[in-house]
């Protein structure tokens, strides 16, 4: 081969390679800020920083214009904010509010160009929806666990815990326990409501009194949540450390009926991994926007290849932009898996499908009543 036609088919590759890209342009423009202030964007790519807040700074033009460009395959499905190096400074809608993520699907070089009037203050960030956390709630700091880090453990008690010593209650065991109850503790600020979901429910009578444990995750996150040695460490974690240790502290009832996960994305799929990997312990889970099928990960087929029969009850949902919509393929393949598998609509699973749906706490808080009435409903 001559060197002038290696250098020909570089060219020619160097070429096609960046056809299948695009350049987007990110323009903010906001009112003076100090010197020692940067914009930053954040967002569900890499080039956005996945999600830290403080990871990808704009570069300032003027005394007001701040500029990136990035690159991204055609096709990205991008999710967005725009904050001043942390969550309780992110940018605020002109209503002063917090807003939800922006979507973008990159087809083409894009300029985006957005005005930002207000950010957060920097102080203790007012819930978006009314209150802060309802009910009792007792913390366990830095909880041990066996080859994990160390994380906070929050337990949310039924109305009656306090009034009935002889009562005992199914426990419902949720991961990302600081995103659940109180917004000044979820990583963008807003929480799921559960407890003022779980205890509105409770008192109209539509579901059974339960203990929530919320499991904070840690900065290994996507390791303990997904398939993989680490993974498997949380689980065992949760089912021979946290789970004996919440059945002593607390009034519950340990039984395998009476014992259920939740969690959404990553934590939807480590929901799934519990009752079927230890559905001996666990005999439901709700899994809102699971990540069953998504960049190199696979739990369709460990559910196809499986020749034993399980019982169970979970609850799947997803919505139908941004990052949901990608997980949706996963979706539907798991749920043509359990079809197969002989598991029944309604019996072993349910399916909710949000058209509007987004995937983050403010969806998930909207629909979270579904998985609770569907495991824990009162007839």
């Amino acid at each position: 081969m001559s060197y002038k036609f290696l250098l020909t088919g570089l060219l020619l590759f160097n070429i096609l390679a960046g056809a299948q890209n695009a350049k987007v342009t990110f323009l903010v423009f906001t009112y003076k800020l100090d010197d020692s202030i940067s914009v930053y964007i954040t967002g569900n790519d890499k080039q956005l920083g996945k999600w830290a807040p403080s990871r990808i700074k704009l570069n300032k033009e003027e005394e007001n214009r701040w500029k990136i460009e990035l690159s991204f395959p055609r096709g990205t499905k991008l999710e967005y904010k725009f904050t001043l190096g942390g969550w309780k400074r992110e940018a605020l809608t002109d209503k002063r509010e917090t807003p939800g993520n922006t979507d973008l699907v990159v087809e083409k070089d894009t300029s985006v160009s957005v005005t930002i009037k207000y950010w957060g203050s920097g102080e203790s960030r007012t819930n978006p929806f009314h209150g802060q956390i309802t009910g009792d709630v007792k913390y366990h700091r830095n909880f041990p666990g066996r080859g994990l880090l160390p994380r906070d453990i929050i337990v949310w008690l039924p109305p009656s815990y306090e009034k009935d010593k002889l009562k005992r209650y199914p426990v419902l065991y949720a991961h990302d326990g600081q995103n659940l109850f109180d917004p000044s503790t979820s990583s963008i600020g807003i929480d799921w409501q559960l407890d003022e979901t779980t205890d509105s429910l409770i008192r109209q009578g539509k579901i059974r009194e339960i203990i929530i444990v919320g499991i904070y995750n840690s900065p290994q996150r996507m390791k303990e949540y997904y398939t993989g040695d680490t993974g498997e460490t949380y689980l065992r974690f949760v089912v021979k450390e946290l789970k004996p240790f919440i059945d002593k502290t607390y009034r519950t009832l340990p039984d395998r009926k009476n014992t259920a996960t939740m969690g959404s994305s990553a934590g939807g799929l480590v929901s799934f991994m519990l009752v079927w990997q230890y559905n001996e312990i666990f005999s439901k889970a709700a899994c809102l926007s699971p990540a069953f099928f998504i960049r190199g990960l696979d739990y369709i087929t460990p559910v196809l290849k499986s020749k034993k029969k399980r019982d169970f009850k979970i609850y799947i949902d997803c919505g139908g932009t941004g990052l949901d919509s990608i997980l949706l393929t996963g979706i539907e393949k798991m749920l043509k898996a359990l079809k197969e598998k002989g598991y029944k609509d309604e019996t072993n699973f349910s399916w909710f499908f949000d058209k509007t749906g987004e995937h983050n706490e403010q969806n998930w808080a909207k629909r979270v009543w579904r998985p609770l009435e569907y495991l824990y409903g009162v007839k």
